[in-house]
């Protein structure tokens, strides 16, 4: 086990669901919460302490789309290319978003971890398309100037 890297909030974690292994998909949303995403030191940790494989836990991290397995931003933009959200222009706005913040289909968070952006196939807000979620926060009927000045506005809260 990796001796630097921090087990404290994965501890309380596994106290919250009593060590039952039967509640390992709550307690893999509840660690990428506490940690923006699923470290690998993780998976050990986890199967020493809830007596199951590591492939096991492995294969539930990588099963689900919404795990993440490298690190991400503080704020997780999502774009909506569902069907009303692109004949809507969905593109421009993610097009307009990587250009910002110097990512490409490849490379989706920002190297200050501060950004990452997704691309999603419905976000459920079709009568609000075009649709982008920055934390699960919806923000409805998009352009490329509203997500730039979004964008402004998220850099300068930090």
């Amino acid at each position: 086990m990796n001796k630097t890297f921090d087990y404290s909030a994965l501890d309380r974690i596994l106290e919250n669901h009593e060590y039952k292994a039967s509640s390992i998909i709550a307690i893999l949303q509840d660690t990428q919460e506490a940690y923006r995403y699923l470290p690998k030191e993780v998976f050990a940790y986890l199967s020493e302490k809830l007596h199951i494989s590591r492939a096991k836990i492995y294969s539930v991290a990588t099963f689900y789309e919404n795990f993440s397995l490298e690190p991400r931003g503080e704020y997780v933009i999502k774009v909506c290319d569902g069907t009303a959200c692109h004949v809507r222009k969905s593109i421009p706005i993610l097009e307009k978003l990587r250009k910002e913040l110097n990512l490409s289909e490849e490379k989706v968070t920002t190297d200050d971890l501060m950004f990452t952006v997704e691309t999603v196939s419905c976000l459920g807000a079709c009568g609000l398309a075009p649709v982008i979620t920055v934390n699960e926060k919806v923000h409805p009927a998009m352009t490329p100037e509203k997500v730039a000045e979004l964008l402004k506005t998220l850099k300068e809260v930090k």
